[in-house]
């Protein structure tokens, strides 16, 4: 741990060559994995990460380096290495202490994941693996995960604040694979909280989970190849949202907005989507996976509105990337670790519920592809195309769900599918993942309810939509 005294010293250290801002990112995590693979123990490992990480800034410009020596000596160091880059007379008058900002934890938990035992995380993970392998001979390989992530976070900077802040991750994985007659079929879930040790005990229904892992891996596996075309599109809740956070919620992100690099640089107030689109990044949301109680500049969480009845109306921003757009940063900087500068980046991002009943969308649905779950994809920030791969997707015909189809993509671009959003539903729901950008590799949530896109490119080995 640093000091008060000692930070004292660095920050004023740092700004005494003309930086006008000047930050200490201080970090202690301990993470901890167990897996087991076909019920059998396979790992159980530790690993404790402990580091500082000061960032200077003049105006546009920002310097950033990170050390795990933190001695004085060591830190002077480094803050020596970064303050040459500015050679100008100080702007800021030096600290003389520093004020505690007290945090409120937005996250109640009865039983925090560091206090489980590796036979409690063992015997969870047995029960699934159980469950999935003994629901079909053709899944042959079933690996069950549970990984912990405790980080502790200590931010002081020169405008003579100090913050500290908690977060305690817990996520499940289940990734199996399933084979007949050649053909190869995967599936992965992975649940993710900072609602501790009880989500997965009492709100989550383990054996729910496991039993539709299963099903929907065999299913799959006897599916035909999609068809390929340009057709409707209904877009499942939750995981869904994947390809809004994707395809447009980077593009939304002060990173590259800032420096015009993305296709909605510049295009606050004006029509984006489709009016019944409306979407939010909310970083306040109690016990999420992709929430905070402070984000890694001091800023408090909010709800950002995004988009607005198809309206563009405002951008993940940080403090930094704020300086360049004339705006204050909105609780949405964050980093993987002290190792990464911070910069904008979302949380639990998603497009609001909307008028529509599930059942509805599909009824209205004459013939396209209802897409539940994606895997892979790629999306070019610049031009805004992207490519998605469904990992789960059935035929819809004649307003009905049919037979399940494997290997479809989704090809579009980003400004084209909000307009293309046709109707929006009225189930909202999440899916956890990481999300990995510039400052590494980050707990997000993507979200959506239902929604149907009334034209896009889908790519299969099929043959014709019109064959089915």
């Amino acid at each position: 741990m640093i000091s008060k005294k000692l930070a004292v010293e660095i920050l004023n250290k740092a700004t005494s060559t003309g930086a006008d801002f000047a930050e200490i990112y201080y970090e202690d995590t301990l993470s901890r994995s167990i897996t087991l693979e076909n019920s059998k123990v396979e790992g159980v490992g530790s690993n404790v990460v402990n580091g500082v990480g000061i960032r200077l800034l003049r105006e546009n410009r920002s310097v950033y380096g990170y050390t795990n020596d933190l001695t004085k000596k060591g830190l002077f160091k480094l803050v020596d290495s970064l303050k040459a880059s500015f050679d100008f007379d100080r702007l800021v008058q030096p600290l003389a202490t520093l004020k505690k900002i007290r945090v409120k934890n937005i996250h109640k938990v009865e039983k925090p994941f560091s206090e489980l035992t590796n036979k409690e995380i063992i015997d969870y993970l047995r029960h699934a693996s159980d469950i999935i392998s003994s629901h079909d001979k053709r899944i042959m390989r079933v690996i069950t995960s549970f990984l912990i992530n405790h980080n502790e976070v200590t931010i002081f900077n020169s405008e003579g604040k100090m913050w500290n802040t908690v977060r305690d991750y817990g996520r499940l994985a289940l990734s199996s694979v399933a084979t007949e007659n050649g053909k190869l079929e995967t599936r992965f879930d992975g649940p993710g909280t900072q609602a501790g040790w009880e989500f997965f005990t009492k709100t989550l229904n383990i054996d729910s989970l496991a039993k539709e892992h299963a099903e929907k891996l065999i299913l799959m596996l006897g599916a035909k190849e999609c068809p390929a075309g340009k057709f409707p599109v209904v877009i499942g809740n939750g995981w869904g949202g994947v390809i809004f956070h994707e395809a447009c919620g980077h593009q939304l992100e002060a990173t590259s907005v800032a420096k015009g690099l993305s296709v909605f640089s510049g295009m606050k107030g004006q029509q984006i989507a489709n009016p019944i689109v409306s979407a939010y990044d909310d970083g306040s949301l109690a016990n999420e996976w992709g929430s905070n109680s402070l984000d890694d500049e001091g800023n408090v969480p909010q709800k950002n509105e995004l988009i607005k009845n198809g309206i563009l109306t405002g951008y993940l921003v940080d403090n930094f990337n704020g300086r360049r757009m004339g705006e204050k940063g909105n609780g949405a900087c964050r980093r993987q670790s002290y190792k990464f500068e911070p910069t904008s980046r979302m949380s639990n991002t998603y497009i609001a519920p909307g008028d529509s009943n599930p059942e509805d969308i599909i009824k209205n649905t004459k013939l396209g592809l209802y897409a539940v779950s994606f895997g892979g994809g790629s999306v070019n920030p610049a031009t805004g195309d992207f490519n998605f791969g469904c990992s789960e997707a059935y035929i819809i015909k004649d307003g009905k769900i049919l037979e399940p189809v494997r290997g479809a993509t989704l090809v579009g671009n980003a400004r084209d599918i909000l307009k293309h959003i046709d109707m929006v539903g009225n189930d909202a729901g999440f899916g956890q993942g990481m999300c990995g950008s510039a400052s590494g590799s980050i707990p997000v949530n993507v979200g959506q309810p239902t929604i149907r896109v009334d034209e896009i490119v889908v790519g299969g080995r099929g043959g014709s939509i019109n064959e089915f």
